[in-house]
């Protein structure tokens, strides 16, 4: 039974958008653009709490949303934390044992409608104007971001480069917006009237279209020292994501994992990321 509402839910509001582009293009956009940028879980579950409630620390509001920030103290740089979406920091968990063996000064927070956080959507534009608040507040020197928020990394450091970043970690990290936007469209099967109306809508709201998002175009401008790590079978997001970001961001380094799946926890990705942030 759950099978069969897991597959038929997006197909009716594929049908639903469709319907509603014959009365309003741009509402169906809406529609469609909202559910688009709705998480469908990412809260805090109950093992999770052990781990996340001691290190609770301020609420800091950006954008409409109250996010939740963790601190795990540390006497050397300042690292910031950036979840992938549907999560929430306790994804860290592994890296940040290593961190604060290293002793580090650890920052994360829940992305918007995500774990603690507020909010009800989550999109790659909203993310960077909130990491860019969390940025002001801590001054962090090292940024690490994982799938989505590895996006919002590498598009942060485009539209702020004299931030105080001066090392960037990105893993597992998608590149083309309108990569995810097709599978968006073919797992809800709605028509190319909705798709055309929703890179309008995209174009009004952010100023971009969807052909226009581009990770790996946006990484020609990044001059900072990055670490890209990727899994060549990830499933989620496709390796050559990597290789077009490693290819025009020229102070980065490419490290192709093999087997290790899209979280990237393993114990060699995070020594490797140490290592990393321990070079000069």
């Amino acid at each position: 039974m759950k099978k069969a509402l897991n597959k038929y839910i997006p197909l009716f509001y594929g049908s639903y958008f469709n319907s509603l582009a014959l009365v309003s293009k741009e509402k169906a956009a809406q529609k469609a653009f909202e559910l688009f940028c709705t998480p469908r879980k990412g809260c805090i579950l109950e093992h999770q709490k052990e781990f996340l409630n001691p290190a609770k620390s301020e609420i800091i509001s950006a954008e409409g949303v109250q996010l939740q920030t963790y601190k795990w103290q540390g006497k050397k740089e300042t690292v910031l934390l950036l979840h992938g979406w549907e999560s929430n920091v306790f994804r860290w968990r592994n890296l940040i044992g290593y961190l604060q063996n290293e002793d580090y000064n650890v920052i994360a927070f829940d992305a918007p409608g995500q774990g603690n956080s507020s909010g009800n959507i989550l999109n790659v534009p909203l993310y960077t104007l909130c990491a860019e608040k969390i940025i002001a507040t801590y001054n962090p020197k090292i940024i690490i971001g994982h799938s989505m928020g590895g996006m919002t990394v590498m598009y942060n450091e485009y539209k702020h480069p004299n931030n105080s970043i001066q090392k960037i970690v990105s893993l597992g990290s998608p590149s083309e917006l309108s990569e995810i936007v097709t599978d968006y469209q073919n797992l809800l099967k709605f028509n190319s009237t909705v798709k055309n109306s929703l890179n309008n809508y995209f174009k009004r709201q952010f100023k971009f279209t969807i052909e226009e998002f581009s990770i790996a175009k946006f990484s020609k401008k990044i001059t900072k020292k990055g670490l890209i790590i990727h899994d060549e079978f990830d499933k989620i997001a496709p390796y050559t994501s990597a290789e077009q970001i490693h290819r025009n961001w020229k102070n980065s380094r490419l490290i192709k994992t093999e087997g290790l799946g899209h979280s990237l926890h393993q114990e060699v990705v995070n020594e490797e990321i140490i290592a990393f942030l321990k070079s000069e």
